[in-house]
């Protein structure tokens, strides 16, 4: 369980892909206004014919994308994603971390659930008393409430968001 997950926000939309939309939006907005902004967001990787919609990570701080999908999914499964991207781009963020105002982490999913992908990210946020803002895959609900019981739920609202950032200084 996280420490103090307080200054932690769920954005809560429609659909995944919409959402982090309007986390690019933020993120561009908050950097715009001087805001220190580390993380990654998701983007598809474009394929119609996949299953998973795992694709790439954008480091926020480079703009450097880390491709989180195998070509093909491994035998046995139909999820294509590959763990390997979602660590480089996690080892990324944790080094961004330290200077930032607040961290943006695209989701806590499967790999999140099971303490890998991102999650020494988000442990690394909530150490350093950095606000955090997250989505959380409808599949691992109980996981996250599990890690984070007292973190604020908001809906996807450009808006809403800032006034959530404002209220964190």
């Amino acid at each position: 369980m996280a420490s103090s997950a307080r200054n932690i926000a769920v954005v809560q939309g429609s659909d995944s892909e919409s959402v982090q939309q309007l986390l690019v939006e933020a993120v561009a907005n908050w950097r715009a206004n001087g805001v220190k902004v580390a993380g990654v967001t998701a983007h598809r990787h474009g394929s119609p014919d996949r299953k998973c919609t795992a694709g790439i990570l954008r480091d926020i701080g480079s703009g450097d994308q880390f491709q989180i999908y195998f070509e093909t999914a491994p035998s046995g499964t139909a999820c294509d994603l590959d763990a390997s991207g979602v660590d480089a781009a996690c080892a990324t963020v944790l080094d961004e971390i330290a200077a930032s105002d607040v961290v943006v982490l695209s989701k806590f999913g499967k790999l999140e659930a099971m303490q890998k992908g991102l999650f020494p990210a988000f442990e690394a946020a909530i150490a350093a008393g950095r606000p955090v803002v997250t989505t959380v895959s409808a599949k691992h609900r109980e996981a996250w409430k599990e890690y984070a019981p007292d973190a604020s739920y908001i809906r996807a609202d450009n808006a809403v968001l800032a006034e959530w950032l404002a209220r964190q200084s």
